[in-house]
């Protein structure tokens, strides 16, 4: 018998060798490994190749993601595979299929895998320090290539159109690596590198930091690797995958409970080591939150229409109405962990975690003795006798003892570090305010109600003043209750209220309604305009690669700063703007400052004629210069006025929307900074004396006009039905045979049913015996029972009679054509045709043939799963809209939000449209807080509405249909002066006198 290792032998010891490699070069060594996780798998065989990750898997989920194209009637879910695959089926199987190869020829162990594929969600691998220019430089220097040759220039330049480069490839930095590397690539070919020796060396890349470190790390990729690898390698060290499948996807195809698991821990690695086992399940204590392990804390759901709608959604009822009303914190959201442990001085160990995992134990403290801590040797008294662990959610923000109040979002860190130099100054410090109270005593909370929740807190924790705080709450019962704490809001200049259910559980990592963001919308904007001068610009990303997408706009400085020596040219940076441009506007911008732009240079910056906020660090730095001779003017208007250190001028614009360009003026007659200090005065004046009121009106559901009643021609001529529209011929040449009343969408008899249908053209029968007769049924009378028994016919329910007329009244003025069946119109389905009907409606039961309505649409919304095609996570994209709102303008669902709009004469298609995005469409010139009315120029009522306007305190902008149908073009919601319908000045008194004006 041979003594030479076998096959599977010589796998095993690769595996093993390649395991030591992989997790022997991080915090823990192996043996600690095999203590902390006694049962984790081991694989049998070494990891597969690199390429492998995006040849089978990342490649095949961008292509699923892309949408069939074809008739919208006519469109069947499709995919890769054919007709009747879901994009949804097809994107499951293409993960599921690459675990079990997995499984099959690497083994059990698929964290090297998933940290590669998820990299955003890996919490034990470092940040790797390193961002887009500064991984462009380290590309530069190992391609060696002259930094101001194209390519390079096209690499550190990533946002600008590339010399002689794909424009589609302006704003995407891993496709220019992808284009630059194509030219001079050492490998043509997939190289041999595995999965573990990819992690190996990315371990090494995060804990190098310096440049003379990463840099030979960095030349072993580009050595072993291809284009196309290194450019899926620059996406995970970015962690900006985008591989058409998000993380919930891949957890739950990896094992049921792996959502939950990583939901109460933070840890990919326990993902994969306790959850490799499919047939395993966690129970009891396992699927709950535990001491010192991070968790996904709950989130607020954003703002709705009317604050009827957000209190109706805390669920109310006539036993406990009651809601709560909190502030919102302007911090960072924290979870504090304690809990008793002999070995920390003071007896009792801390952790602290971040919304996004990231620990800072080592800012605010360990311990309560702990020397160089920001927070806990302040808060010993804090907790009450008898806890012995516990763990609280809230929101960490900075405190100014001097004037005693909040310091807005962005000094927390700087605070914290001040405090643990100098732990009893007088300085900005760290307060820690506490809203809930998930696990004490051994005991998890998180399935008691926010009530008892608090209840806990309360007995738990006393407040230590401007250290550790419990967040107060008021108790209410109706929306009018939410108004004066606004009002409150908006005088304090504090972010906005949380709304919360005190009859909830805590639901981790979820964005629902029994939490929900209010923000104070203020009524009046500040000023009609500003009119500044355009002194910077910025490129574009995804779809504004290549070109220049928003400006910067400054104030010119005064006289007396020229008198001092200043270039009269000069201006400080003020804000900067990107919504409001049409094609037709960046068309403009391009002609009249063509050659006239120069790329700014940091080490050089055109400090004679832009000043930038930060002194060196130069913030909100554009990619391109102009000078204000050069230049043009724009108008633009905003909310408000806000302070701000990030730009020269020390305030800023809220939400600025670009107006129109002011061809009449230039630099010189430009805003001056004076001016604008002028004008600002003046607005805070003039608002110390208003009341500001915040736009509950606008936020109440829009009301519908109702319809006339149908009378209903048949056998009985007096009978009508609750339906309204008109009578139509959908129902031509069909019979029916109706067994039963309806109950919903709308209720009717069955005589009403059968009315209806007679008056849509269809012929009502008496039996079920000829095979062509539609069955129509809602409950299960004998004889639906006695067809169902049979099983050869299918029962339909009434709620397909009344789509298809509603269907074709939207379709006036077209052939007029049945709906096909969709599971819901199904009563019951005969087994010969069971799913034949799927194909009608997508993977979430969305119609490909009808329009949905808005509680249609809402029911599809609750049923939708938390997965988008092109692999973003969304509660992280609504994140980071909130974090930064002026970009919600390229949303086209929020286009026209904070608008209150009157329609007259206008087609019913621009009126969903303006619903659709946003705006609040009323019936009524009377409503309060009327922002806009739309009419056509030619209009009969023109006339009467100018006169019924004219005597309003706030004037509503009157304007035409193109207004809606251009802004809707364009993407971006245009300033209203170009398609405004002027009324001229009218003295009152005359408009009551009953002079009409012109």
């Amino acid at each position: 018998m041979s003594d030479e290792p076998t096959e599977v032998e010589m796998q095993d010891g690769e595996a093993v060798e390649e395991e030591h490699m992989m997790y022997g070069h991080g915090n823990m060594t192996e043996e600690e490994l095999n203590s902390k996780y006694p049962n984790r798998p081991h694989n049998h065989s070494k990891t597969l190749p690199f390429h492998e990750l995006f040849l089978t898997l990342f490649n095949p989920l961008n292509e699923n993601k892309k949408k069939p194209t074809g008739p919208v009637v006519a469109r069947k879910k499709q995919g890769p595979h054919g007709p009747g695959h879901a994009p949804n089926e097809i994107r499951r199987s293409i993960i599921d299929r690459f675990i079990s190869r997995w499984r099959k020829e690497v083994g059990n162990d698929i964290y090297p895998a998933f940290r590669l594929i998820v990299p955003e969600k890996d919490r034990d691998r470092a940040m790797y320090g390193l961002k887009e220019m500064t991984l462009a430089k380290l590309l530069v220097r190992v391609m060696k290539i002259d930094k101001n040759s194209e390519d390079a220039q096209n690499l550190l330049h990533w946002k600008l159109p590339g010399v002689k480069s794909s424009s589609a490839m302006a704003g995407d930095f891993a496709g220019r690596c992808f284009e630059v590397i194509s030219k001079r690539p050492m490998r043509t070919t997939p190289g041999d590198m595995t999965i573990a020796e990819v992690n190996e060396l990315l371990d090494r890349l995060s804990v190098a930091q310096k440049e003379e470190n990463q840099r030979p790390i960095i030349e072993q990729f580009y050595t072993r690797m291809n284009a196309e690898e290194l450019m899926w390698l620059v996406r995970m060290i970015l962690r900006q995958m985008k591989v058409g499948a998000t993380e919930k996807t891949i957890f739950d195809i990896w094992h049921p409970d792996a959502e939950n698991l990583f939901n109460i821990s933070s840890s990919l690695r326990r993902v994969c080591w306790e959850l490799y086992d499919p047939q395993f399940r966690l129970e009891g204590d396992n699927r709950g939150i535990n001491l010192m392990q991070c968790f996904q804390p709950q989130l607020a759901a954003f703002q709705m229409k009317s604050m009827e709608q957000m209190v109706s959604r805390m669920n109310p009822t006539e036993e406990d109405p009651v809601f709560w009303i909190e502030e919102k914190l302007d911090g960072e959201r924290m979870q504090l962990h304690m809990m008793e442990d002999d070995e920390t001085p003071g007896g009792m160990r801390f952790g602290f975690w971040s919304r996004k995992a990231k620990d800072y134990t080592y800012l605010y403290g360990n311990g309560f003795e702990d020397d160089n801590a920001a927070l806990t040797r302040h808060v010993r008294p804090a907790f009450n006798e008898g806890v012995r662990n516990i763990i609280l959610d809230g929101e960490m923000i900075t405190w100014d003892p001097k004037e005693d109040a909040a310091v807005p979002f962005g000094t927390l860190k700087t605070a914290a570090i001040s405090e643990q130099q100098n732990p009893f100054s007088d300085g900005n410090r760290p307060l820690y305010r506490v809203f809930d109270c998930l696990y004490l005593n051994d005991v998890n909370l998180t399935r008691y109600t926010l009530r008892k929740r608090r209840e806990a807190l309360n007995m738990s924790i006393s407040s230590i003043h401007r250290r550790l705080e419990v967040h107060e709450y008021q108790e209410a019962q109706s929306a009018s209750q939410i108004e004066p704490l606004l009002r409150q809001v908006v005088a304090q200049s504090t972010e906005g209220l949380v709304l919360k259910n005190p009859r909830s559980m805590y639901r981790l990592n979820e964005r629902n309604d029994d939490w929900i963001k209010v923000k104070p919308e203020y009524m009046t904007e500040f000023g009609e305009a500003l009119d500044c001068i355009v002194i910077g610009g910025y490129y574009g990303s995804g779809k504004r690669g290549g070109f220049l997408s928003s400006y910067m706009c400054g104030l010119r400085l005064d006289d007396e700063y020229v008198q001092q020596g200043a270039n009269p040219q000069k201006c400080y940076s003020f804000f900067k703007v990107g919504g409001g441009f049409s094609a037709d506007d960046y068309r403009q911008m391009r002609h009249l400052t063509e050659g006239k732009w120069h790329d700014w240079d940091p080490k050089k910056p055109p400090i004679d004629w832009v000043e930038l906020a930060g002194g060196d660090r130069q913030y909100e730095r554009p990619d391109v210069w102009i000078k204000p001779e050069d230049s043009v003017v724009i108008a633009a208007k905003a909310a408000q006025v806000t302070s701000s250190d990030q730009f020269r001028t020390g305030v800023t614009l809220r939400f600025p929307r670009f107006k129109k360009i002011k061809n009449d003026k230039d630099w010189k007659s430009a805003l001056s900074l004076g001016e604008f200090l002028q004008l600002k005065f003046k607005v805070e004046e003039e608002q110390k004396d208003k009341q500001f009121k915040v736009d509950d009106e606008r936020r109440k559901t829009r009301s519908r006009k109702r319809k006339k009643e149908v009378e209903i021609q048949g056998q009985n001529d007096n009978a009508t039905t609750s339906y309204a529209g008109p009578a139509t011929k959908v129902f031509d040449g069909l019979s029916f045979f109706i067994m039963t009343e309806a109950a919903k969408p709308i209720k009717k008899t069955k005589a009403e049913l059968e009315q209806f249908v007679k008056s849509n053209g269809g012929n009502i029968v008496a039996s079920e015996k000829d095979s062509s007769t539609i069955l129509i049924a809602d409950r299960n009378l004998v004889k639906v029972a006695s067809l169902r028994k049979d099983d050869k016919r299918n029962l339909i329910r009434p709620s397909w009679l009344i789509d298809c007329v509603k269907q074709s009244e939207l379709d006036v003025g077209r052939p007029s054509f049945l709906l096909p069946f969709e599971p819901q119109h199904l009563f019951y389905t005969a087994s010969a045709e069971a799913g034949k009907f799927d194909d009608n409606v997508d993977e979430y039961d969305d119609s490909y043939a009808k329009d949905v309505t808005p509680e249609e649409l809402l029911a599809l919304f609750d049923r939708m799963p938390l997965t988008v095609g092109d692999g973003s996570d969304p509660s992280q994209i609504l994140d980071q809209l909130n974090e930064h709102e002026h970009e919600l303008d390229s949303l086209p669902g929020w286009m026209f939000h904070g608008t209150k709009i009157y329609c007259s004469d206008m087609a019913p298609e621009l009126m969903r449209i303006l619903a659709f995005a946003g705006g609040d469409v009323v019936e009524s010139l009377e409503e309060d807080e009327l922002s806009h009315v739309v009419v056509p120029k030619d209009s009969a009522r023109l006339k009467e509405i100018r006169k019924a306007v004219s005597t309003r305190r706030k004037v509503p902008r009157i304007v035409t249909p193109l207004w809606v149908t251009d802004s809707w073009q364009e993407r971006t919601r245009l300033d209203e002066e170009r398609k405004l319908l002027r009324i001229p000045l009218w003295n009152v008194a005359n408009t009551q006198a009953g002079y009409a004006p012109a």
